[in-house]
């Protein structure tokens, strides 16, 4: 069994123009865990999630994913790896014309030779393993409720059973009662497909009740890495803010009610 961390990342600078956004960012994303990123409005979090995926440049620094250096990578490396993570947009972004089914086969179309038959019975199942019913398939995403089309945007994401998957703000827009049915999703196939989960989030309830580990993002670095528990005993203003603040106190309470 391979100790290799799923994402490796050292020294990471990213910026526009004369701002620097992201200032020697180092974090390492163990295989087979649920690592959740969270830092303020403007702290560069999906700036960090689109530079990873190479929708962004690095000005400094490397980004290993799956053991592969992506860095300076041929785009025939890069697309050989982009097979084998899927990605959650914080909206969805579903393709409006496209039905659900046809959103979820998709990638597949685009990476592999399959027959019509076989494009439908594996979009069906991977829209059944995120409880989305039969009769939700022919819809467009205008039909959709905000819960119904995360659903869908995370069955594309499975669709070419994927090890790693990204999740940008996977809760963000639902209701309290839809997003902890959403982290439990999450958490479910995680543990049921063995997957490696990188989530950008701010929601407390999902970094307490899913995630494995948690890195925190301040003034272009990472200031706090561990468990939750671990995170509670940082000293940096913001963590304390944040995880220790006024809608952050039932949470804390209950967790470390359940620690202990």
């Amino acid at each position: 069994m391979t100790t290799e961390p799923a994402i490796h990342i050292r020294d990471l600078v990213v910026g526009f123009g004369d701002r620097t956004v992201l200032d020697g960012v180092s974090f390492d994303v163990n295989r087979g865990e649920i690592f959740g990123f969270v830092g303020g409005s403007g702290s560069g979090k999906s700036v960090l999630l689109r530079t990873v995926i190479g929708l962004l440049r690095s000005r400094a620094g490397t980004i290993d994913v799956l053991g592969h250096r992506l860095t300076g990578a041929s785009e025939q490396l890069r697309r050989k790896i982009e097979r084998r993570w899927g990605i959650l947009f914080q909206q969805g972004a579903l393709f409006s014309s496209l039905s659900v089914i046809e959103n979820v086969q998709f990638p597949m179309r685009e990476f592999l030779d399959l027959s019509p038959r076989m494009l439908n019975e594996v979009a069906r199942l991977k829209l059944d393993m995120v409880g989305l019913k039969s009769t939700d398939h022919d819809k467009l995403p205008s039909e959709l409720s905000g819960g119904m089309i995360k659903r869908v945007a995370l069955a594309r994401a499975l669709a070419m059973d994927p090890e790693l998957v990204f999740l940008d703000e996977p809760t963000s827009g639902l209701d309290p009662i839809s997003a902890g049915d959403f982290d439990f999703l999450i958490k479910t196939l995680q543990q049921t497909l063995g997957l490696t989960v990188f989530m950008i989030t701010h929601d407390l309830q999902s970094l307490y009740t899913v995630c494995d580990r948690v890195g925190v993002l301040a003034d272009g670095k990472v200031v706090a890495i561990g468990s939750v528990e671990e995170i509670l005993k940082s000293p940096h203003p913001w963590v304390q803010g944040y995880f220790r603040g006024h809608r952050a106190s039932a949470l804390n309470l209950r967790f470390m009610t359940t620690a202990n």
